[in-house]
């Protein structure tokens, strides 16, 4: 697709031409949907554009689900699936995905466990068969357990060694929530770790990997019949259970500012990270946010940028607007210059979000962002990778695949009145956690 641009008021905006078609080329009634007699659901999107096929396996677990003394257990499992079930022993089933021309990865959050295959679409039924197995019959080997506890331990201690935002936000996070699962680092608690039981693997698993605790998205180069024949064939005969338990805990609302410092003595700057709390994705503040979150730290030109990098107080700034299934934060993240204090680099970052607070955003700052928003949203849809995320993410974060397609209208919508007002509801001192690391105290 080519995107034709023209130039308004002095600023670059996108032709909504292009992505008007982009819109047509994909609609709601395309996507197939089915449910299994045990609970597992099936979204399916028929594409042709290559002889190629992906699934995405949403399992509604992540850290959120766990509790002290079990914690790290959801990656934990990221890495079990792929060491061994009943008919393919462990590191098999990469060996047998690459022999199909495929390939696979997964990762773990605080709300879900994600496991993304692309392969050649005849390779489907080699696909579902290696799936389903590991779902029915995943073997949890207490040798391989042991291994596989020292590559996480690895994992853990290497990552707070050698990343210094990782090592801040963790701590950021246990302070931001007294109460909710959210303050539970996803990678766990060492003397968890350590400590998990043979009890405590199978119990969880049995808990969180039911097929109605589930859904998959398949795109690519199928037909949906053939899909659901397939998924009859290796899915339906997994035994339906319990859903899990609900995350019932509701944090507390916060009073007051809260800050952390994190002495590490190998770091070169200091880090800074200013949280403040947000509604769960599924908010109708969130469009309003995700733009807001753009004007202030994306790319050359966003706010913060001006403010701490062409002034030279930081080497980089960003923000993190992540999603959510229950109120979480958004955050901000700098790393000061070479001998620039945390406290000034937070002086200039809090002034900006007080100035957007008091003054707004202009029109063409918010058409700019706007347009972003919408040639990235559409541009997820050239590719299959890019339709499976964007379907499996709205069906679990939002609650329904369908309102993907609301979502360029939400962008379209929103006003400066709407931007001005979600920094004022959301950047309050009284919401917000402060962490600092340094490699010493300032």
């Amino acid at each position: 697709m080519k995107w034709k641009t023209l130039l308004v008021s002095g600023s670059l905006l996108v032709s909504m031409a292009g992505l008007a078609g982009s819109a047509q080329a994909l609609s709601a009634d395309q996507v197939k949907t089915f449910t299994l007699p045990n609970g597992m659901k099936f979204l399916v999107l028929e594409s042709s554009t290559i002889p190629n096929a992906n699934m995405y396996t949403y399992w509604k677990v992540g850290s959120r689900n766990e509790v002290p003394g079990i914690t790290g257990l959801s990656h934990f499992f990221e890495h079990m699936m792929f060491n061994g079930s009943k008919k393919f022993g462990p590191k098999q089933f990469d060996r047998v995905m690459e022999a199909s021309g495929g390939a696979n990865n997964a990762y773990t959050n605080n709300d879900l466990t994600v496991y993304q295959d692309w392969f050649p679409a005849a390779a489907l039924p080699t696909i579902f068969d290696l799936e389903s197995d590991r779902i029915a019959n995943l073997s949890i080997d207490p040798k391989m357990v042991e291994s596989e506890r020292g590559v996480v331990l690895s994992e853990r201690s290497t990552g707070l060694e050698n990343s210094n935002l990782r090592a801040l936000w963790g701590e950021v996070y246990s302070a931001a929530f007294t109460a909710h699962t959210y303050a539970i680092p996803t990678i766990g608690h060492e003397s968890d770790i350590k400590a998990w039981t043979q009890d405590d693997l199978q119990r969880y698993f049995n808990v969180y990997y039911a097929p109605n605790n589930a859904v998959a998205v398949i795109v690519g180069d199928v037909k949906v019949d053939e899909v659901k024949r397939l998924a009859e064939q290796y899915f339906a005969k997994i035994p339906q259970r319990a859903l899990p338990p609900a995350v019932r805990t509701v944090e507390p609302e916060q009073k007051g500012e809260r800050r952390v410092f994190v002495l590490k003595e190998s770091a070169t700057s200091a880090n800074l990270m200013v949280s403040y709390k947000m509604p769960a994705t599924n908010h109708p503040d969130y469009y309003a946010l995700s733009v807001l979150s753009s004007i202030l730290t994306d790319g050359k030109t966003s706010r913060l940028y001006k403010a701490l990098v062409d002034t030279r107080l930081a080497t980089s700034v960003g923000a993190d607007h992540g999603k959510a299934f229950d109120p979480g934060l958004f955050n901000f993240f700098a790393v000061a210059a070479n001998k620039v204090p945390a406290g000034k680099v937070e002086q200039a970052l809090l002034a900006e979000l007080d100035k957007l607070i008091k003054d707004g955003v202009s029109e063409d700052e918010l058409q700019k962002v706007k347009n972003q928003k919408l040639l990235n949203f559409y541009r997820a849809q050239e590719t299959i990778n890019g339709k499976a995320a964007q379907l499996g993410e709205y069906e679990v974060y939002f609650g329904d695949f369908k309102k993907s397609f609301e979502a360029p209208d939400a962008y379209r919508k929103l006003s400066v009145a709407d931007i001005k007002n979600v920094a004022a509801t959301y950047f309050k001192k009284s919401q917000r956690t402060v962490g600092v690391l340094a490699a010493s105290e300032e």
